[in-house]
């Protein structure tokens, strides 16, 4: 059974390692690249994953066209 966390998953590989597992028969055990196993083997921790920054959505542009014609709507219709 595959670890549920990255910090599970990367205990696990560590175990392994210290019972002679080759870094290929981790990487097939686990479904991991060989950087994963390396990054396991070098820290008990995991990078915390990068925070991106919003992406403007398709609607961007127009929002100020909706906007307005929204409230043209709104103050026609009073």
């Amino acid at each position: 059974m595959l670890p549920k966390s990255k910090v599970d998953l990367y205990a696990a590989i560590r175990r392994d390692a210290k019972a002679g597992l080759s870094s290929r028969a981790l990487q097939r055990k686990y479904g991991v690249g060989f950087l994963t196993v390396q990054k396991a083997l070098t820290s008990a921790w995991p990078e915390p994953r990068k925070k991106l920054p919003p992406r403007p959505t398709r609607l961007d542009p127009y929002k100020p066209l909706i906007d307005e014609m929204l409230r043209a709507e709104r103050d026609h219709g009073s």
